[in-house]
């Protein structure tokens, strides 16, 4: 509810903008291709993919099937108000057997334009580009190589490898990055609290698991310090190749957020409702 991650099929992070919704992207692959930034972990030998979210929550769980064994990748950010304090948070668990695994990070700010200073910490490495800075802290080894971060690590059955990057304003210190578990946990219970309060009952039961996640997909899209709410975390995805239809959906368009509103209403959200309502009485506020 400051930012959000795009995360593909193939355990890419293709779309980030860091700190807010409307920031330049760091990775912006979505757009472009890998040298436009982007932040992949995936086994290194053949397999199949599976991905759901944790009932409840946005926390995405992909899971990777080998001849090897099985593994999951958690992706998830934790809840903040601080515009100042994001992480993305990623760890991968052995379920079975043992998978090798390979990461890549690819940063690159300024809508992948701006090929950052990375220098190599105790934790992991820091990466700063003009007034943006990000810190990953892991226990894998990196090795840098052609302006990109790598890592191969494995994990077998109980083994977990965590990753966390963190913004901060390249003019302030680091944040302090808690335990990924426990963030983990925090952040499972803060989502599921959250879900509890729909009372919204779908007679035909077999939608109400869908309407949740649709529930949990618009709060995500709430900026939590204002209470606006943005359309979607996308730019420049055209309705048509070579159109005009490439709008910037990371700001509050009044006709969505009414939309919005109605269906989290209907569920009983009311909390989000006044808060987008002294967002609008604000922006709109004063002479035009």
């Amino acid at each position: 509810m400051i930012s959000a991650a795009l995360v593909a099929r193939d355990g890419s992070i293709d779309w980030l903008c860091l700190p807010r919704f409307d920031s330049p992207a760091c990775f912006a692959a979505l757009l472009g291709d890998r040298e436009n930034g982007r932040w992949i972990i995936a086994p290194t030998d053949a397999h199949d993919i599976e991905r759901s979210y944790y009932t409840g929550t946005a926390v995405l769980e992909t899971r990777f099937k080998t001849r090897s064994g099985d593994a999951g990748l958690i992706d998830f950010m934790p809840q903040t108000e601080n515009e100042d304090k994001v992480d993305v948070v990623r760890i991968v668990r052995g379920l079975s057997g043992t998978v090798d695994f390979s990461m890549e990070l690819v940063l690159r700010f300024a809508y992948g334009t701006a090929v950052p200073w990375v220098r190599r910490r105790d934790y992991g490495l820091s990466a700063i580009a003009g007034p943006d800075a990000v810190e990953l802290h892991t226990l894998a080894r990196l090795e840098g190589r052609d302006l990109t971060t790598c890592a191969k690590f494995s994990v077998s059955e109980g083994d977990s490898m965590p990753f966390t990057l963190s913004y901060h304003p390249s003019h302030e210190a680091p944040q302090f990055v808690p335990d990924t578990a426990e963030t983990l946990n925090q952040t499972v219970t803060k989502w599921r609290e959250w879900s509890k309060r729909c009372f919204f009952d779908c007679r035909n039961k077999h939608w109400n698991e869908a309407v949740v996640r649709s529930l949990i997909t618009l709060k995500l899209l709430t900026y939590a310090p204002t209470g606006g709410i943005i359309a979607a975390p996308t730019t420049s995805l055209p309705e048509k190749l070579g159109g005009s239809r490439n709008w910037d959906y990371r700001y509050c368009w009044i006709r969505d957020s009414a939309l919005t509103l109605y269906a989290l209403l209907n569920a009983g959200y009311r909390d989000e409702a006044e808060s987008w309502r002294r967002w609008m009485l604000r922006a709109a506020a004063g002479h035009p």
